[in-house]
């Protein structure tokens, strides 16, 4: 059901003539990278043709600025799996807003979600409490609104897949399992 030729075609449809940006299929790890000598539009690379790696690497470019579109990976340091406790803090205080985008783009294509804490071999984190936080951010977009980026993007999905538009509060009900957090 959830053909990674869909959203290539759905995301370019929508961005590759207003931004100049296509989602490409990559062999190796994610990256995004400005129009240059080389190719003349900007690249969101995703890994492996995982549908939701494609998802998340689209959530980031719909919250990078003009400015941070113009910078490869736009300008941030990935710190690799392995990290403390505190680069996982950071790490997921900058993942918060691409993941409640992701989440809704994910609902939007009737495609089930999860969120990533990314660290298998570093410090032990509670995903719950991560989640919680990622869900308190998509419901304060779903409550404020997306970028009009964002918004056109989960428009074009939601017509393609067949799934409710606008997007509610209702289909993002969820508790926090406070009892699976305990001794993390």
């Amino acid at each position: 059901m959830h053909q990674i030729a869909d959203l290539i075609s759905i995301f370019d449809s929508t961005f590759y003539q207003s931004h100049n940006t296509r989602l490409i299929k990559g062999e190796h790890e994610p990256i995004y990278t400005p129009a240059n000598e080389h190719t003349s539009y900007h690249q969101i690379v995703f890994a492996h043709g995982f549908y939701a790696s494609a998802l998340h690497e689209i959530a980031h470019w719909l919250v990078a600025g003009d400015k941070r579109r113009l910078l490869e990976d736009y300008g941030y340091w990935y710190c690799p799996d392995g990290r403390d406790a505190s680069q996982q803090a950071e790490f997921e205080s900058v993942e918060v807003k691409p993941q409640a985008i992701e989440w809704a783009l994910s609902a939007a294509a009737g495609f089930d979600f999860n969120v990533s804490v990314d660290n298998l071999n570093g410090e032990q984190t509670c995903r719950f409490d991560f989640q919680a936080r990622v869900h308190q951010q998509l419901i304060q977009f779903l409550d404020d609104g997306f970028n009009p980026r964002t918004s056109a993007l989960l428009n074009a999905l939601s017509k393609f897949y067949n799934t409710p538009w606008p997007l509610s509060t209702a289909q993002f009900l969820w508790q926090h399992p406070q009892e699976l957090c305990n001794g993390v």
